[in-house]
């Protein structure tokens, strides 16, 4: 074998581009080969670059395969169908070579089509975008279930064009597109696209290569719904099987709770614990409430039935107490009706127990709580004292807290005057015994309660504004919102700063109603820019932080220029084409930076409100680096 042959070998052993086959002939002419040693050697040439040929194909048979292999292995797990699909797009972006591919489906109720999931786009306007059928190629696939293909979008006469789908091609700066049809039997679908931002020539393989990936889409959308039925019919079965465990075990439960309360009674149960234990016995969900026992207390005792729910009135010598209520068993039998009865009574003298009790506990948490508000100047020991009494955390963190019912307007004014009235001393209770349980103080305040609650460990006055929410709001079935300062550092040490909290927190609740957040618990942190305006202190370095603190992170480690094509891509109205004249770069550097932009912001870093704050954000940036570089 000459040395020329062996050379070839090499080249094909090492992968070598084509341009180096051409190598051995050139140096064989140039050191002076006869004509019959240059024609072995092109013959030899022609041999390996088919040989090479063949490899590559092979290669790329291969990885296709592998791909096709992977997702079939993803649909026979299907767990998450958003997750089958993207990985779908994926590899048809990837082995067909494209900057961009993406699935759309039919929407038969809304009449159109939409984006279900979208690979290497950057523009919001084409990730949003929504078709009528029949309109752009994508109708054309749909209509004759068959796949197109154009080298140049924008001047192919034979597709439907229209304004809304000409300006979201043009905005992601695509030119040629493939798509195929996903179909179901003789339906279609959705279909699968992939595009470059340049012309190019899709070959016959890559179609049919798009056309594989598009059937496993089909399947798997095929497999959900067939999996949703199967759980609608398990869950319909499972329902049928719970009727009858419950009338099998209607004797049991009698007996049952009858035991369950008498133990309640007897270790000190609370009204809490006596509607958990009749829940778990009823297998509903059994609350106290303290208003709603009008048709319970005319039926003399009885537990009666309201639409979906049942009431028992809860009451003493003539005295309404409140009422316990059932939700989730309708057709509740004679025996369970019994049972619910019973377990008002108990918690009607569980309420006389401890009323009194409760009512001063209360009381002298409400008075320490207005001392460090009205009087802090008041002997810090003292105070010190009264809190270790009433087993509060006084070196803890704590946070401040502004709570007020909200509901609408409406009623006479008399009317409205007392209901407002009792909504006050409702809420005062309910928030006076969440303080017990956390170790904190309650009072009544300016139409409302003010809360002064520890941290528990890892915690932020944010998660405790809405944990706080929640609980008075499920405590009195009504919106309670609820609006937390920033942590105060051991409060009896500083008791000054507990009336400048509460004047945030304050601030805090307003803000949340003018917003329409009612029902909600907030910290000026969760407020993005408008908490800048709340709190005492303006930190703007936080909120830069927070917002794309990790952008001006990874241009400083990396050198990027992250941060500027931010600014020049909402500067440009958000269009990646404007975007890359403003930087002059090219679109595909654009829409590289914006995709890693993505990852590091989060996906819903276009909408409108996160949009808004980002861009608040690179303006003070901007302010405050020109100011450190004067």
């Amino acid at each position: 074998m000459s040395h020329e042959h062996v050379s070839y070998l090499e080249l094909l052993a090492r992968g070598a581009a084509t341009e180096a086959y051409d190598r051995p002939v050139l140096l064989a002419r140039a050191s002076g080969a006869g004509p019959e040693a240059l024609a072995g050697l092109e013959e030899a040439k022609q041999l390996a670059l088919r040989v090479r040929a063949e490899l590559e194909g092979r290669r790329r048979r291969e990885a296709e395969l592998s791909a096709l292999f992977e997702t079939a292995h993803d649909l026979a797990g299907l767990r998450d169908l958003d997750a089958v699909l993207r990985a779908i797009v994926q590899r048809a972006r990837s082995l067909l070579g494209t900057e961009v591919a993406y699935l759309s489906l039919n929407d038969p109720a809304a009449g159109d089509t939409y984006m279900r999931v979208t690979e290497g786009s950057v523009s919001a306007r084409f990730q949003q975008l929504r078709l009528g059928m029949g309109e752009g190629l994508g109708g054309l696939v749909a209509q004759t279930a068959r796949p197109y293909v154009t080298d140049d979008y924008f001047s192919d006469p034979r597709f439907q064009h229209t304004r809304t789908i000409d300006t979201a091609v043009r905005d992601e700066g695509l030119v040629a597109i493939l798509g195929v049809p996903l179909s179901l039997g003789s339906q279609v679908i959705g279909v699968l696209f992939a595009a470059d931002r340049r012309a190019r020539v899709f070959e016959r393989e890559q179609v049919a290569l798009l056309g594989s990936f598009a059937a496993h889409a089909a399947v798997a959308i095929d497999t959900a719904n067939l999996l949703a039925e199967t759980r609608s019919a398990l869950a319909e079965l499972e329902r049928a099987n719970d009727i009858i465990r419950e009338h099998s075990g209607v004797i049991e439960r009698a007996s049952e709770v009858h035991d369950r309360l008498s133990e309640l009674v007897l270790h000190g149960g609370g009204v809490h614990d006596v509607a958990r234990a009749v829940s778990e016995v009823l297998g509903g969900t059994v609350e106290f409430t303290e208003t709603g026992a009008g048709s319970a207390r005319r039926a003399g005792g009885h537990a009666v039935r309201e639409g979906d729910d049942w009431v028992a009135a809860v009451s003493a010598g003539g005295e309404a107490l409140g009422t316990l209520v059932l939700h989730g068993r309708p057709d509740l039998d004679p025996v369970d009706q019994r049972t619910l009865e019973r377990a008002a009574l108990v918690t009607s003298l569980l309420l006389l127990a401890r009323r009194s009790a409760g009512e001063a506990e209360r009381r002298v948490r409400g008075e320490l709580l207005d001392d460090l508000l009205d009087a802090p100047d008041r002997d810090r020991r003292l105070l010190r004292e009264r809190a270790a009494r009433l087993r509060t955390d006084s070196e803890a963190p704590h946070v401040v807290l502004a709570a007020r019912i909200d509901r609408a307007a409406g009623g006479a004014d008399t009317d409205a005057g007392r209901r407002e009235s009792a909504d006050r001393q409702r809420l005062w209770s309910a928030a006076s015994h969440l303080a017990a349980t956390r170790h904190g103080l309650a009072s009544a305040r300016d139409g409302g309660t003010v809360l002064l609650l520890p941290l528990g460990p890892g915690e932020t006055a944010a998660e405790l504004a809405r944990q706080t929410a929640r609980s008075l709001g499920g405590t009195l079935r009504e919106q309670v919102t609820v609006g937390a300062s920033d942590p105060v550092r051991a409060p009896l040490d500083h008791p000054d700063q507990v009336a400048v909290a509460y004047e945030e927190a304050r601030r805090c609740l307003d803000a949340l109603r003018l917003l329409h957040r009612s029902g909600q618990g907030a910290a000026a942190e969760d407020l993005g820019f408008l908490g800048l305006l709340l709190a005492d202190g303006r930190d703007i370095g936080g909120f830069v932080d927070r917002t794309i603190g990790q952008v001006v992170a990874y241009d400083r480690r990396r050198g990027t220029e992250l941060v500027r094509t931010l600014d020049a891509y909402f500067a440009s109205g958000m269009s990646p084409a404007r975007t890359k004249d403003e930087l002059h770069v090219h679109v595909n550097t654009v829409a590289q930076r914006l995709e890693r932009i993505g990852r590091l912001l989060g996906p819903d870093w276009q909408s409108p409100a996160r949009a808004l704050e980002i861009q608040l954000a690179l303006r003070l940036h901007a302010l405050s680096d020109a100011v450190g570089g004067r």
